[in-house]
């Protein structure tokens, strides 16, 4: 039988600083390691035929009285033919586990948009999620491991603005969707998603289509565009410039804003929007009408990397410096409106087929059949349309008089 080593005093272990193992008595095989400024619990035993070295804690906070008790139940296992080692590595691994599966759902989220950011068109979008998501989910389930959220949690989220918002209030659900949806591929969570609208939320919420009080983007009549036109062009300022760019191009604000000079072809006669910068993530072809170019060469010249429509200050004009525009004048519309002012136009004013129209506002095709078999984009037809649209914006409509007719002679 192994020699005991001499059963050291509390103070005396205190007192060990020689690097190497120091042999404290007590238990056979317990050990104080002193490797350089840091001081740890060992025990030196027999385990299935070979001499192993368990870790019982550092020094001092674990102190020699608990080592000892450390030691006596590891030995106690190894009498009975358990390895004590192998228990402490399997509880270790399964903290781990514990730990990397006890994520919240913000978490959660802030991974799914990290590993989706990089496939999204545009930092807009993935501000627009975390918004929504810190506004509205994160007070509520923010801290709630994913695998505890369940259907309450979801009708805490949404139901406050299902009926005064519902158009947010629908992108947070989906949003949350895919969250979970996220977390269960990940093995975080299991059962089925709380978020999910078919066959579940459907049957405990009123339909959007019945809620949705989306209010339309306010435009000007289309008899009413040529004279404002005209006052807009008398306008002063770069804001006023861009906003008559875009009633001409029919452009979304943004699309005009960012607008670079290598983008534009005056020669073709044609602007060329990067998907990266569209809405549906597709190159949109522009056709510059007379007016359009006309415009473009009356600003200051860049270079081709440099914005069309610069701030006075340097930079891309804010989302507000059109809307601007309007409010000065006193306009009841918004510059997005006027898309559905030249939609109306098209339909009512003029013969172009309704796919030339929905092409020059870059509209994406519902139908995805049609979608797929569709090849070309109607461009020289979108480029008289175009010319066409100009002209009509050049003159102001009159109202119509209503004369009196002569009465007959008795």
């Amino acid at each position: 039988m192994p020699k005991l080593a001499k059963e050291l005093q509390a103070l005396t272990v205190s007192r060990l600083a020689t690097p190497g193992l120091h042999f404290v008595g007590g238990v056979q095989g317990l050990a104080l390691q002193v490797t350089g400024g840091s001081r740890s619990w060992l025990l030196r035993a027999t385990i299935g035929g070979k001499r192993r070295d368990m870790g019982l804690g550092p020094y001092p906070e674990v102190t020699l009285a608990q080592a000892r008790d450390k030691a006596r139940d590891a030995r106690e296992l190894i009498r009975q033919g358990v390895d004590p080692i192998a228990r402490q590595q399997a509880a270790q691994s399964a903290m781990r586990a514990a730990v990397a599966e006890a994520l919240t759902f913000k978490d959660c989220a802030e991974k799914y948009i990290k590993a989706h950011r990089a496939g999204w068109k545009n930092a807009k979008h993935a501000q627009q999620w975390e918004n929504t998501l810190a506004q509205h989910a994160y007070p509520v389930l923010g801290d709630v491991l994913v695998r505890d959220v369940k259907l309450p949690q979801v009708l805490a989220v949404i139901e406050p603005i299902w009926t005064t918002t519902n158009e947010t209030a629908v992108r947070l659900r989906g949003r949350m969707e895919l969250v979970l949806d996220w977390a269960t591929a990940r093995g975080l969570r299991d059962g089925t998603n709380p978020a999910r609208w078919r066959g579940h939320l459907d049957k405990l919420l009123a339909k959007p289509s019945k809620v949705n009080n989306r209010e339309h983007h306010a435009a000007l009549p289309v008899g009413d565009v040529g004279a404002f036109m005209a006052r807009l062009r008398s306008a002063e300022g770069m804001g006023a410039r861009a906003l008559e760019f875009a009633i001409l191009t029919a452009a979304r604000s943004g699309e005009v804003r960012g607008a670079t000079w290598a983008e534009i072809d005056a020669d073709a006669k044609v602007w060329t929007v990067p998907g990266a910068r569209m809405k549906a993530g597709k190159e949109h072809r522009v056709p510059l009408s007379d007016a359009a170019l006309a415009l473009l060469a009356a600003l200051p010249q860049g270079k081709p990397d440099a914005l069309v429509f610069r701030a006075p200050r340097g930079g891309a004009l804010s989302d507000m410096t059109l809307t601007a525009v309007l409010r000065r004048m006193d306009v009841p519309a918004v510059p997005h409106g006027f898309r559905s002012t030249f939609r109306d136009w098209a339909s009512e004013r003029t013969s172009y087929p309704s796919d030339a129209a929905e092409m020059a506002l870059a509209h994406a095709i519902a139908d995805k059949v049609e979608a797929a078999y569709r090849r070309g984009d109607l461009f020289e037809k979108r480029r008289l349309m175009m010319a066409d649209w100009a002209q009509f914006l050049a003159h102001a409509e009159r109202p119509a008089q209503v004369l009196p007719l002569k009465a007959k002679a008795a």
